[in-house]
């Protein structure tokens, strides 16, 4: 029944128009009905353009689009509700960056971001740099066996944007493909040395890199460079080690020139 003024509350409590159309505008080619059981149609200019039901939200149309906010200057975002973590992507108006991250509060926990130029910055993404600047050298290397470089050419950390760096250790946060650098600045190579072993020690395997010395005479200097994509799980380890066989513990690793880094690719 057709109301001036106020309806009775008591009727609109009971209002039922059985699948009929609302009909919103002058035309009668705008309306909302739910002439399907359990799904609400809105129709606009003649043709529906939303179906809602009790798990669906459906956007029809030659080029359905959304439009989320009106130019204002303000923050937009979509909320993801879940049961032990909320994710949001928003458009962060203030750095003009679109973000996808954690929680509910845009800015806040960022996983990635997009600028308008189209760089990707992923400012959580296990990565770190590690070099010796400011430290001492590690010096006369032990002879026969695998020596972790750990005092000095590693210890300074440059950057680590997920904190899975420490003692001269990469820690894997996650299970994936890493990118491994590492290289070492030596001096005081010995000619009589059968051979030097770079390597990489990981929890699944190691990845080595040889080097003969025999030049004729021992080498001031010498850059060690091993440089590896690496499969590790989450927690394995990753360590920089050298092995000189055989020859005199003379050799010094450099701080000025050695370095250790990792990235997760993939």
């Amino acid at each position: 029944m057709p109301y001036l003024g106020t309806a009775p509350a008591s009727e609109l409590a009971n209002l039922d128009i059985n699948g009929q159309k609302l009909i919103i505008d002058a035309d009668a080619d705008t309306s909302i009905t739910a002439d399907t059981d359990d799904q609400l149609d809105i129709e606009v200019g003649g043709t529906d353009v939303v179906t809602l039901t009790n798990s669906n939200l459906v956007l029809k149309g030659t080029t359905p689009t959304i439009t989320i906010g009106d130019a204002g200057a303000e923050d937009t975002k979509i909320v993801f509700d879940g049961n032990a973590q909320d994710f949001h992507i928003g458009l962060d108006d203030t750095a003009d960056d679109l973000v996808i991250g954690l929680g509910s509060a845009l800015g806040t926990t960022t996983h990635m971001a997009f600028d308008e130029t189209g760089a990707v910055i992923k400012p959580l993404q296990p990565c770190f740099l590690a070099n010796g600047a400011g430290q001492g050298n590690q010096n006369n290397l032990a002879t026969g066996l695998f020596v972790h470089i750990a005092d000095g050419p590693t210890s300074n950390v440059v950057f680590d944007q997920n904190t899975d760096y420490a003692s001269s250790t990469f820690t894997a946060p996650v299970t994936g493909r890493y990118l491994i650098i590492w290289i070492a600045g030596l001096s005081a190579l010995d000619s009589a040395a059968s051979y030097y072993i770079s390597r990489i020690e990981t929890s699944n395997r190691n990845y080595d890199v040889l080097f003969d010395p025999d030049f004729g005479q021992d080498n001031v200097y010498w850059n060690l460079v091993n440089v590896q994509i690496t499969d590790m799980d989450a927690a394995d380890t990753a360590k920089p080690q050298i092995k000189q066989v055989a020859g005199t513990a003379q050799t010094d690793v450099l701080v000025a020139y050695t370095t250790f880094s990792a990235c997760l690719l993939a």
